[in-house]
């Protein structure tokens, strides 16, 4: 088996910088069923993924600073890839979610087949966000897409969403057991709350390169 390449670790910028406000200067895309409907972009593309009912939608707007994206209470409402322009400098994917939704096997097998197309069609992708909730013990479907993103050399990131959901003593524990649980390193995950807005900036900083290259 070929090893994957190892990511380059994140450095932390000198000081906190605060995320730009984009209000007014985001345009949704489409809802796409299928990846080769996609526009191609001309800018660098963020993709977020997850579980159902994970809070992908909740992150996307507390990061963007704007209600863009279209939240439900329902899993597995979402069967389309949702993208959105932002600012005219960077692209962001919202993936349909999988999981614990209570949907047909055939269902199962379009979401495969979707998401695997996306990330294997799309030149401009810089990074995937992938969620998973803090509270919960390593997950096998979260493990295999980690895998399948390190075996397409596709650069990641795991944003351990409900992040106030857990006391102060909680936190260190839980994001280890992540860690351990998925074999990722510290710089490969943060925790995250779209509620409090804890560990945007940090989610921010390490996605901004991308989105600062695709300034015009």
């Amino acid at each position: 088996m070929t090893t994957p390449p190892e990511q380059t670790p994140y450095v932390p910028p000198t000081g906190p910088k605060p995320r730009p406000q984009f209000g007014g200067r985001v345009n949704m895309l489409g809802s796409f069923p299928e990846a080769g409907l996609l526009p191609t972009l001309a800018v660098p593309e963020i993709a977020f993924a997850g579980r159902s009912n994970v809070g992908k939608s909740s992150l996307i707007n507390a990061l963007i600073g704007e209600k863009i994206a279209r939240t439900s209470g329902t899993p597995g409402r979402t069967q389309t890839i949702n993208l959105f322009l932002v600012a005219d400098r960077f692209g962001i994917a919202d993936l349909p979610g999988y999981g614990f939704a209570k949907v047909p096997p055939h269902m199962r097998e379009a979401w495969k087949a979707l998401v695997e197309g996306y990330l294997g069609e799309r030149p401009n992708l810089k990074r995937v966000v992938l969620l998973i909730d803090a509270r919960q013990e390593p997950q096998k479907t979260d493990g295999e897409l980690i895998w399948g993103l390190r075996q397409a050399g596709l650069p990641f990131l795991v944003a351990a969403t409900k992040y106030d959901k857990l006391t102060r003593s909680q936190r260190a524990p839980a994001l280890a057991t992540l860690r351990k649980g998925f074999g990722i390193k510290e710089h490969e995950l943060v925790g995250v709350s779209s509620v409090t807005g804890e560990g945007l900036d940090a989610l921010w900083a390490i996605i901004a390169p991308h989105v600062e290259a695709g300034r015009r």
